[in-house]
């Protein structure tokens, strides 16, 4: 017999509430992503023409490895923000904030700190 006190989704009050979270995560997200796509674009503009070949060819492998990490992180970044729109569609389904192993409700505080997450702790847990 199940517990007519569980809840099976959020309500719409909460739902609004988690939807402002995550739009605050995506605007920052989006400025952090400019940054880096703006990094990326800028040319290397140290004027290291002039300086010894042995010094530019070092500056080089640093400034490629520089690059590839910053390639990387706007990756990750993309990543992040396409997660947090699928979150946004859950949020618009009524389908947010439910585990999709358990069938349970993430805890709140979870929601909070990983709002685009789609597994609860316990779920998580059993990955491991």
């Amino acid at each position: 017999m199940t517990n007519n006190n569980e809840k099976t989704r959020y309500s719409d009050a909460e739902l609004q509430e988690f939807k402002g979270i995550i739009l605050e995560k995506i605007r920052v997200a989006k400025e952090e992503l400019s940054s880096l796509t703006q990094s990326l674009n800028n040319s290397n503009a140290n004027g290291t023409d002039d300086t010894a070949g042995t010094y530019k060819t070092l500056e080089d492998g640093s400034a490629t490895l520089e690059k590839e990490q910053t390639n990387q992180l706007a990756a990750r970044q993309k990543k992040f923000i396409d997660n947090l729109d699928a979150a946004l569609v859950r949020i618009e389904n009524k389908t947010y904030g439910v585990c999709r192993e358990t069938g349970k409700l993430i805890q709140k505080e979870r929601l909070k700190a990983v709002p685009h997450t789609t597994l609860s702790i316990e779920a998580k847990n059993k990955q491991y």
